[in-house]
């Protein structure tokens, strides 16, 4: 995708870019179900990787369908209970439920438990030599805020919008909305690139925005979407 031929089309470049968190810009490092297979070895559960990675995709998507029912409302209260949920639902062997979520909800709030989006550091760093502004909406808690303030490459990133602060997720309309106020500009001036098809893409259009769907798997190459297989691609 060539960012300058797309916006000639739309009436000027944008005037600010927001990314999505996980998934887009960050990814846990070691992978999600590592982390978990690691604990839960710890403390005396039987499940592999593998079964792990099948039982937290099921809790996920239980802990969503609630969100769908709620309106989409969410708060830091919530968050918290939802990752509660799904810790007790994939780790439901270990000998301190407790102590299992604690060590978990603490590392993914670490920097150094993420990794950064290859080309991501140089594509925000363009976007911040251009003048443009730069953003965050994400589907999180305020643990993000202690992760990239722990990465430098991401500080340009000066908007953070988070839904439990907010008090709505994605897909829902009200987080575009503040995602909007917090740089005080029109959807249709905001370029926004996520990799969820539904929270990102549908919700991001839905909106109003500029919306690129961030996909390196290739998992919507047959769809007639805005899509990049990586982030050099937006500059």
């Amino acid at each position: 995708m060539n960012l300058g031929a797309r916006s000639a089309s739309e009436g000027g470049p944008p005037r600010a870019v927001f990314f999505d968190a996980v998934g887009t810009l960050l990814h846990p490092d070691p992978p999600a179900p590592v982390v978990y297979a690691d604990v839960a070895r710890r403390r005396g559960s039987c499940h592999d990787a593998a079964a792990i990675l099948s039982r937290f995709r099921t809790a996920f998507q239980n802990e969503e369908a609630i969100d769908l029912k709620q309106g989409l409302r969410t708060s830091e209260e919530r968050e918290r209970a939802r990752w509660q949920r799904i810790v007790a639902a994939v780790l439901d062997d270990v000998n301190d439920p407790g102590a299992c979520f604690d060590e978990l909800y603490d590392h993914f709030s670490r920097p150094e438990s993420w990794r950064v989006e290859p080309d991501a550091a140089a594509a925000v760093a363009d976007f911040a030599r251009r003048g443009i502004a730069l953003g965050l909406a994400s589907n999180y808690d305020r643990r993000l805020r202690t992760v990239l303030a722990g990465r430098a490459e991401l500080r340009p990133l000066r908007h953070i919008v988070i839904s439990s602060e907010v008090g709505w997720r994605k897909p829902s309309a009200e987080l575009f909305a503040a995602l909007c106020r917090s740089v005080e500009l029109a959807a249709a001036d905001i370029l926004f690139v996520g990799d969820d098809w539904e929270n990102d893409y549908v919700g991001g259009v839905a909106a109003g925005l500029r919306t690129v769907l961030f996909d390196p798997r290739g998992k919507f190459a047959s769809a007639d979407v805005p899509r990049i297989t990586n982030m050099s691609q937006l500059v």
